[in-house]
């Protein structure tokens, strides 16, 4: 049984992400798809993120409400929500993993981004994103059911049909959702920061620690989550059993409440990221500082581009011309 204090820390956390998270990521679309026109890759990898962080975050409320009260929605429909919020988690996972592959590209093979800088190749992109996402969720759908705990009926129960269908699950999961994608993540920035560190850049400290940042959040959202899977993987090994159900733990159930709820940090953290940034910039009453955010990253990659090229042939890059290059410009590059 969850204890009382479980679901209220699950609950404050949900709550909390769907306040922050909801209205933040509904700004971000509102302003990208009035303001923006002609879009970058990283400006639409930004609005996919956003739909997929809010697909995830309005389905909040029915989580609080089953936690507090019990699961009252059918079994159906548990299967779906969790099919969608499987798909939305995966898919902005690899969005940000995306981001952070074209900034390698544009720094490491400047001449290669030229020719890739096309609308057909990231339109390409984004449908096998989504569709790689669609497939990693039919696990989720398959083997989700409602069942009861302490006297209520909650949707937070899977059953497989065999240990070996358990464990692929888990291995898919975990390899899929976090150690691939990180792995990507890690290899490109720790390679970008190579690369920036032999050229004049202002500010290389900051920009590190926003590095940093960026890669600490992601993994304090999902690693928790993750670590579970792999000690049930572990125990399920350990055991041998033919027993499938999926309530036989060797973590306690406040555990993977809590460990569950802090993924949902991770669909909400990104307009915090884009609001504390924009307030470097000037806004007015025709453009907000977000716009003003925005356009900059539209154009923050050809600059950093061309800085590269210029650095490449003669190594002879200015201190002057890197210095134009601002933090901002710094930080979504990398």
């Amino acid at each position: 049984p969850v204890p009382d204090e479980g679901r209220m820390v699950s609950c404050m956390i949900l709550g909390m992400s769907l306040v922050i998270g909801a209205p933040g990521n509904l700004l971000v679309i509102w302003t990208i798809m009035r303001h923006f026109r002609q879009r970058s890759h990283t400006v639409r990898l930004i609005l996919h993120l956003a739909v997929a962080d809010l697909l995830v975050l309005i389905t909040l409320p029915l989580w609080i409400y089953s936690l507090v009260h019990s699961w009252v929605f059918g079994e159906a429909s548990c299967k779906a929500m969790v099919y969608i919020i499987s798909v939305c988690m995966f898919s902005s996972i690899f969005f940000i993993t995306l981001m952070s592959v074209e900034r390698f590209v544009a720094i490491q093979y400047p001449f290669l981004m030229l020719r890739l800088k096309t609308t057909t190749i990231m339109d390409r992109c984004l449908v096998v994103v989504w569709l790689l996402a669609f497939v990693l969720g039919v696990p989720a759908f398959l083997t989700q059911q409602v069942d009861e705990t302490d006297g209520t009926q909650q949707c937070l129960f899977k059953e497989y049909s065999s240990v070996a269908i358990e464990i692929f699950c888990l291995c898919l999961e975990t390899l899929g959702g976090f150690v691939g994608p990180f792995t990507i993540l890690l290899i490109c920035y720790c390679r970008v920061t190579m690369q920036l560190k032999g050229m004049c850049l202002r500010s290389k400290q900051k920009s590190m620690f926003l590095i940093s940042s960026v890669m600490i959040a992601f993994t304090l959202c999902w690693l928790p989550y993750h670590i579970i899977n792999i000690i049930d993987l572990v125990c399920i090994l350990a055991e041998g059993t033919e027993g499938t159900d999926a309530g036989d733990r060797c973590v306690p159930e406040i555990a993977i409440f809590i460990s569950g709820a802090l993924a949902f940090i991770s669909s909400s953290v990104n307009p915090v990221l884009y609001a504390f940034f924009a307030k470097n910039f000037q806004g007015n009453l025709q453009e907000s500082r977000l716009v003003r955010l925005f356009q900059e990253i539209a154009t923050h990659t050809n600059k950093l581009r061309e800085l590269v090229i210029q650095h490449q042939p003669d190594q002879g890059v200015t201190r002057s011309q890197t210095e134009q290059m601002s933090d901002t410009d710094l930080f979504f590059a990398l």
